[in-house]
């Protein structure tokens, strides 16, 4: 069965795959812009590993915090919040599933080009890349600003560095990256495989230069790891000495990491050939399919990978669900979502109201 015969969606894997995610007793997340899908990756036994993808239109940064799931998407940001109590009635067999994500309220952002995101002490943070500055997201205005890379000096949206990336620590910003330190329009795109920054946050410092189109920062024990997606690499940061360490490099374009156990899993993109952005790069020889790789932090050896033959060819973001061995997750777009009634210690599934006579 060659890829355009498969059903959608369909993917192959290493052996190891489903009983490495059992074992880790959660459920993948991934959100693809390009399929427009918040895909609900579990292993409900040993044997095999379900999907369930949801329509999220231009799916991009994804925050987790306890039971609350927010997720940019082109114009809006969704926060959904499980209700386990409903879950267990949902679904074509009781008890299939063990969470479900409910719709909780929408944020209507504009086309602000939000990618990753993190709840913090002071609400929902987001990278806002058209505006060039972080935001708080909240229902008062398209978004709040709240700090700027030292080099932008206008607040107008117009993408002059590609702010994109975001570490938190103790419930603020710490780091970011960028692919480049333009102040005009676009600038970063001169520069795009040796211009890529890390930046402190609070001293707005640039920590480390040269990266190659750096993504996805993420703060593992302590320990600062950033994505080069231009050439594959999964690098540690000293911001302390500016210098950093290959940790391992793959064979594609990397974006979207997150870590549970000693494991990371990292999102693989296949590059789009009409891309006058990616075309160009060298990485675009060698980025032939999209999917997970699973890396062994300890050993920086890739251990599993999950590559998808149809539907999804880039992935943004990868995060994980502990303790959920196989969610759902609704979105505004089903009516289910419109019958789900929870409260702090109930759960109905109500039956359609009677129209009005």
């Amino acid at each position: 069965m060659n890829s355009q015969t498969a059903p959608p969606f369909t993917c192959t894997m290493s052996p190891n795959m489903p009983e490495l995610l059992w074992e880790l007793g959660g459920t993948l997340v991934l959100s693809t812009y390009q399929a427009g899908k918040i895909i609900f990756m579990s292993a409900p036994d040993r044997e095999g590993i379900v999907q369930l993808p949801r329509q999220f239109d231009k799916a991009m940064g994804v925050a987790v915090q306890g039971d609350k799931l927010a997720v940019a998407t082109r114009s809006e940001v969704q926060v959904l919040a499980n209700a386990p109590l409903l879950a267990r009635q949902y679904g074509t067999a009781p008890g299939m599933y063990d969470g479900l994500y409910l719709p909780r309220a929408t944020y209507y952002s504009g086309e602000i080009d939000l990618h990753d995101m993190g709840w913090g002490k002071e609400g929902l943070w987001a990278v806002n890349t058209r505006f060039s500055c972080l935001s708080i997201i909240d229902d008062d205005f398209s978004f709040r600003k709240k700090w700027t890379p030292p080099f932008i000096t206008d607040h107008t949206p117009d993408d002059r560095c590609h702010l994109n990336g975001m570490a938190m620590q103790d419930g603020s910003p710490k780091y970011v990256t960028a692919l480049g330190t333009s102040n005009i329009e676009k600038g970063w795109r001169t520069n795009i495989q040796q211009g890529g920054v890390l930046i402190d946050v609070p001293s707005k410092e640039i920590c480390v230069e040269g990266l190659a189109m750096p993504h996805s920062p993420r703060l593992f024990d302590g320990k600062l790891y950033v994505l080069c997606s231009a050439t594959g690499e999964v690098i540690s940061a000293d911001p302390d000495t500016g210098k950093y360490e290959v940790i391992t490099k793959l064979q594609g374009f990397v974006r979207g990491m997150c870590r549970q156990g000693d494991f990371i899993f990292v999102g693989l993109s296949k590059l789009r050939k009409n891309s006058s952005t990616f075309r160009d790069l060298p990485i675009a020889r060698t980025s032939m399919f999209c999917g997970i790789s699973v890396i062994h932090l300890p050993t920086g050896n890739q251990v599993g990978f999950i590559k998808y033959e149809n539907s999804v060819e880039e992935i943004y973001d990868v995060q994980f669900l502990p303790g959920l061995k196989r969610p759902a997750i609704l979105n505004t777009l089903r009516e289910e979502h419109r019958r789900a009634l929870v409260t702090e210690s109930d759960g109905w599934w109500s039956q359609p109201a009677a129209q009005a006579t």
